[in-house]
Formats: structure tokens, C-alpha cells, sequence
């Protein structure tokens, strides 16, 4: 029997309502007779709240301190969807990273996953339970609860699926798929049907906030097929594999207010889109500080803010649309 993982970011389990469609999600894979791991988030804005509160008491809280205080948040996620599979009938249990034998490095607040005893988790799938595990999170050397920085949930559903040999890794969140642009900023982005490992990469490390670059590294290491999709839709997400389409570009990325990146296999030899990237910034007297070129990525670091508006421009003479 195959394993499938499928990962729910915290807007997807931020109500007791969104829980029942994250649910029925799980209930369609089960029935489709896989075996079913879970990976879920704290709810909502849990863990900026439990930051919020324990900042109110130290200006320096103790990091092992806030580690086990952010665990909890998961827990509350993970236990919360257990209780409701279980009333709608399907077997299913929750456990915390460390129960999961996630073990990390020693730091607090960014550890790294370095390896994972899943025993726990193959016995739980052989006895035909839905597991559901915290991400986030794990257990380091002294024994004592690490967490792996924002986003380490996808890093924890990508590293599962790598140790179970998951046929495929879901990643869903409010969002169905990844864009050449942030759709919300840019109304006529397009959703990519699949992207490459490499390409993803250079769109998170320019701070896209679509999947943790850790996790796409260890996809791309051991071949693990992603597909980000929305939990409340059923469009057809966008996967994320070694498969290079094509040279053509992929993405816009405005960073911060001052760094814009155009992010495409081939970006090297676009000699034509950094000119005229170059010619709408002399346009609108835009001084250029630095232009970095890679395989994947042209980068430009402008001097002043760039607004939504030259964003617009800068995506409409890449993608053509």
C-alpha cells in the first residue's frame, strides 16, 4: 500500500470549521486506500501570539524555554484533528515530533532535522491509523524539544516523505499553487503547472513565501515529488520535481521594498529581459545599486522603494501578459 504525506499550513486549521474540510481531505486519500501522514501547523496566528505573550514577560526569553512553549502550538492542531477524525469514524492518532523519532540538531529556534527513527509512525500506518504529526518540531541529543524556524513544517512533511518513501508530499495552504508573481498584487499572475526544484529554490531564497528552502532542498536530494495545492478548492496545484519545463521565466519576486527577482531556468542568456527591465527602471528614475545574474535568477537591488505599480510593468514584459 502506497504512503502519501499531506502537509496543512495554519490557515487551513485555524477554525474548528476549516478542520472539517482539512477532514475530508484526508478521508478522500484514506478511502482511496493509501496510507495517510499528516503534517499540520499551529492554528491561525498561534505561534506570533505565544511569542507576543512570552516577550510581555522577558525581553530575552530562555530559547529552550520558547521552544517548548511553540511546540504547543502544533499540539493543539494535531490533537484537535485526531479527535475529529475520530468521530467521523476513521481511525487516526497524534504524535508530537519527538514520538515521530524527529531528531534534530541541538539548536533552539532553527534546528535542522538529521535524522528520523520511524518506527512509530510504520507501526501506527500498519494498524491502518491516519497519523498526524506536529511539524515544526523534534527532539535533539540532550533530549529536549527543538523547533525548526518558520516554515519547518514543510521541511518536516518533505523529510517524512523522503524516510517513509512517500509516493508523493502535498503541501496545502489558503493558496493553489505558485504564481509568476504574487496574485495578490499582481491580478493577471499566472499559476505554474510545474516548476523545478532549482527554480524554487532561488524564488524562496529571494523570500517568497511559498515553501521553506529547507524543504526544497531535501525534496530535490531525494527525489520527492511536491504538489502545492489549496485546502478549500480543487484546482490543480503546481509540482515541484526535477522536470524542467522549459528556459522560460517563472516568477516575479519583490523583496522587502528594494530587491526584485526574475526567476527562470536560463536567466544567464536573457540579455533582452535585463534591458528592458533596465529601460522601465530609467523610465521612472529608478537608480539601479547592484544586478546579479545566476542560472535561475537575474537580481536587481534598486536604491529606492519600487512600487506595486512598476512591479506590474516589470511582470508584463517578462511573461508577456
Amino acid at each position: 500500500m502506497d504512503t502519501i504525506v499531506v502537509k496543512f499550513g495554519g490557515s487551513s486549521v485555524a477554525d474548528n470549521e476549516k478542520l472539517n474540510k482539512v477532514a475530508r481531505r484526508i478521508i478522500k486519500f484514506y478511502d482511496e486506500n493509501y496510507n495517510v501522514v499528516v503534517v499540520v501547523s499551529a492554528q491561525g496566528k498561534t505561534t506570533d501570539k505565544l511569542i507576543k505573550e512570552a516577550e510581555e514577560l522577558s525581553l530575552k526569553p530562555d530559547q529552550r524555554e520558547m521552544d517548548v512553549l511553540l511546540s504547543v502550538g502544533e499540539q493543539i492542531s494535531a490533537s484537535k484533528l485526531s479527535i475529529l477524525l475520530q468521530c467521523l469514524g476513521y481511525k487516526s492518532i497524534s504524535l508530537t515530533g519527538w514520538q515521530a523519532g524527529i531528531h534534530t540538531s541541538e539548536e533552539n529556534q532553527s534546528a535542522k532535522i538529521e535524522y528520523i527513527v520511524p518506527d512509530r509512525i510504520t507501526k501506527e500506518l500498519e494498524n491502518r491509523n491516519i497519523v498526524i504529526i506536529t511539524g515544526f518540531q523534534g527532539i535533539n541529543s540532550k533530549g529536549d524539544i527543538t523547533t525548526l524556524g518558520r516554515g519547518g513544517s514543510d521541511t518536516t512533511a518533505v523529510a517524512l516523505s523522503a524516510k517513509l518513501k512517500a509516493k508523493q508530499c502535498y503541501i496545502y495552504s489558503d493558496v493553489d499553487g505558485i504564481y509568476t508573481a504574487d496574485p495578490n498584487k499582481i491580478p493577471q499572475a499566472k499559476k505554474l503547472k510545474n516548476i523545478s526544484y532549482e527554480e524554487m529554490q532561488s524564488l524562496s531564497s529571494e523570500g517568497a513565501k511559498v515553501l521553506h528552502d529547507r524543504c526544497v532542498e531535501i525534496g530535490e536530494k531525494y527525489d520527492v515529488p511536491i504538489i502545492t495545492g489549496s485546502t478549500f478548492n480543487n484546482n490543480p496545484g503546481t509540482v515541484i520535481s526535477h522536470k524542467m519545463e522549459d528556459t522560460g521565466i517563472k516568477s516575479i519576486v519583490k523583496k522587502d521594498v528594494s530587491r526584485i527577482s526574475v526567476v527562470g531556468y536560463g536567466m544567464s542568456s536573457k540579455d533582452e529581459i535585463l534591458g528592458k527591465i533596465i529601460e522601465i527602471a530609467n523610465q521612472n528614475n529608478l537608480e539601479i545599486f547592484n544586478i546579479d545574474i545566476s542560472r535561475t535568477k537575474i537580481s536587481i537591488v534598486f536604491k529606492e522603494i519600487v512600487k506595486d505599480e512598476i512591479l506590474d510593468e516589470f511582470h508584463k514584459i517578462c511573461t508577456g501578459s
